[in-house]
């Protein structure tokens, strides 16, 4: 847990559970709404994630955090990918938040809930989405030299961000319990992922027989 320190951590970090009550102001621009949600997120605000959980409307935004993230991303490693690799990442980034989502869903509701969990796949979809933000600074990977570090710094800083959103979605009261869910979900994820590759015959065949 101590990559925490690493990051720009709004003081709402350890805030477990507080219910978002929309605030009226109808002045903001959709754009300018979309803009400080990223930022917020990004700050690991507790408070946007419950806010993003409770607004329905905001599914099109957590997509969109979704797509820039992984067009960030794409941009970083153009010159290994190419931009058929960043056609392919992106979709690929849209299925995997799809399916996550899915998976903490289940896991979360049904396999670790707390007495006041409360959830659905939607709320997960635009919490785990918005949890994409930090992953914008991926951009900065195409600079040379900073490929790695930059990549190993949005990694772990959407991690943190991600069980964030899972605490918050799931109305859990404890970050450990957030980071089991995810845990559980990255393993249960790898190992789909596993069988269809073999199912595709992409592993080589010594690895398919052990």
């Amino acid at each position: 847990m101590q990559l925490l320190l690493v990051f720009p951590v709004g003081h709402n970090l350890f805030h477990c559970h507080q219910k978002y009550v929309p605030s009226g102001n109808g002045k903001a621009t959709i754009m300018s709404q979309f803009v400080d949600r990223m930022i917020r997120a990004a700050k690991l605000d507790a408070n946007l994630y419950e806010e993003v959980e409770a607004d329905t409307s905001a599914m099109s935004q957590a997509m969109s955090v979704v797509v820039l993230s992984s067009l960030a991303g794409g941009v970083g490693f153009m010159h290994h990918a190419g931009f058929m690799g960043l056609v392919i990442g992106t979709v690929g980034a849209l299925l995997g938040w799809f399916v996550w989502a899915f998976l903490t869903y289940l896991i979360g509701t049904k396999l670790l809930p707390e007495p006041q969990t409360h959830a659905d796949h939607g709320e997960l979809l635009r919490t785990l989405g918005f949890s994409s933000a930090p992953g914008l600074i991926r951009v900065f990977a195409i600079l040379p030299g900073l490929g790695a570090i930059v990549n190993f710094l949005a990694g772990a800083w959407m991690l943190v961000a991600m069980v964030i959103a899972v605490r918050q979605a799931l109305d859990y009261q404890s970050t450990y319990r957030a980071i089991g869910v995810c845990v559980i979900g990255w393993i249960v994820q790898a190992a789909i992922f596993g069988v269809l590759v073999a199912m595709m015959g992409e592993l080589p065949a010594p690895l398919l027989t052990n």
